[in-house]
């Protein structure tokens, strides 16, 4: 049975409404994590009858006129309009940007909302059109506390199903909610924001892709080891724009290894970071073993530690390795995410050795619910 949460980015919406001058507020993130659902909740109970909701979902074809009837419609009425998947209106950006600068010239303000799913869509049409108009809100895959509180998950099964919500009634039958994650889900995604919208030579070596990837959970692997595992010629830029199209659609995250030189940072080998464990899950379906456990562990905190929005990598040199560095300003944190699984404490040594300045933290399911409550709080703590 679900039991309504509010997610934290309706606080963040809230507050940025609220206070300050009224830029447009974008709200970024997955399909299916109840950005819409949560965005309503919020208008309907705080806005009461004053905003006006349409999606260019619903529509076969939303042009740019759309949105002009829509924004005026607002103006006449001076209520708050929230348009969903803005990203599939074809020049929504310059539209936004001249009905906005009609109102600030004419000292006059719609509050604005903008939703999207697709990161790379949307990213285009703030940086050309819409620069120092908007304030951008990331929605994010449910951690253990939100599934917990939503649906009564316990933590093993979040290190199962965790992600997205609409998948949890599901969980008694694994094979049923695994293919309600992979056709309602995961294909809507490649098909709707990445496949419609990008060029891509091979859409079966691009889905392909991305089976490969979610097997390798919080893991260090070369371009040239999963082009090789690949079934077609390429080369190593081909699976650098496949990671870029499932990055802009919130499904992986390829991490940096930590370097104080740029160039050397972006030429290593990624890790990979599915941004929940429901990914990787769909890979096994049968009880974790202690080491696939292991890696389900550490890519959730992996996962909770992309929702921070700070600069994220890894770090490795020889057989020294630390699994995940956290930099924000000065501040840097050296984290090991430690399951039961006997791990060695060298790496952590190495690169503090090397990085005096950072501060060594360690992550274990004991503390991993205080870490989770406030990262931020724990990591400086």
């Amino acid at each position: 049975m679900f039991k309504p949460i509010r997610l934290p980015f309706i606080d963040v919406l809230k507050e940025n409404l609220s206070h300050g001058p009224r830029l447009i507020q974008v709200v970024l993130g997955p399909r299916q994590v109840g950005k819409t659902t949560g965005i309503l909740h919020y208008l309907k109970s705080e806005w009461k009858d004053k905003f006006i909701y349409a999606s260019a979902d619903a529509l076969f074809n939303a042009t740019p006129e759309w949105v002009m009837e829509k924004w005026q419609e607002a103006r006449r009425q001076r209520r708050l309009l929230a348009l969903d998947e803005i990203q599939k209106v074809e020049n929504w950006a310059e539209v936004v940007k001249k009905l906005w600068d009609e109102d600030t010239k004419e000292n006059r303000s719609v509050p604005c909302i903008l939703l999207g799913s697709s990161s790379l869509e949307l990213h285009r049409g703030l940086s050309e059109s819409l620069t120092g108009r908007f304030r951008q809100i990331r929605a994010h895959h449910w951690n253990y506390r939100e599934s917990h509180e939503g649906y009564r998950l316990s933590f093993e099964e979040y290190l199962k199903f965790g992600g997205y919500p609409g998948s949890y009634p599901f969980r008694k039958d694994e094979q049923e909610w695994a293919t309600y994650l992979k056709t309602s889900i995961i294909e809507t995604v490649v098909e709707k924001d990445i496949l419609k919208n990008h060029t891509v030579k091979s859409p079966a070596l691009f889905k392909q892709a991305f089976e490969l990837l979610i097997s390798y959970p919080a893991q260090e692997i070369s371009y040239t080891k999963l082009l090789g595992q690949l079934q077609d010629k390429g080369n190593t830029e081909l699976v650098k724009y496949y990671l870029k199209l499932y990055e802009g659609a919130f499904l992986i995250r390829a991490l940096d290894k930590f370097s104080t030189s740029p160039v050397r940072a972006k030429s290593s080998s990624p890790k990979i970071l599915p941004l929940c464990p429901a990914f990787y899950y769909t890979h096994i379906l049968e009880e974790y073993s202690r080491s696939e456990r292991g890696r389900a562990f550490e890519l959730v905190v992996g996962s909770q530690l992309n929702r921070l929005g700070l600069d994220l990598y890894y770090w490795r040199e020889r057989n020294d390795e630390v699994d995940f560095v956290v930099k924000r300003g000065k501040s840097l944190w050296a984290i090991e995410v430690k399951s039961g699984r006997e791990k060695s404490l060298k790496g952590l040594e190495a690169f503090q050795k090397k990085f005096p300045a950072a501060r060594v933290v360690m992550i274990t399911p004991e503390n991993y619910f205080d870490f989770e409550k406030d990262p931020i709080r724990f990591l400086t703590a």
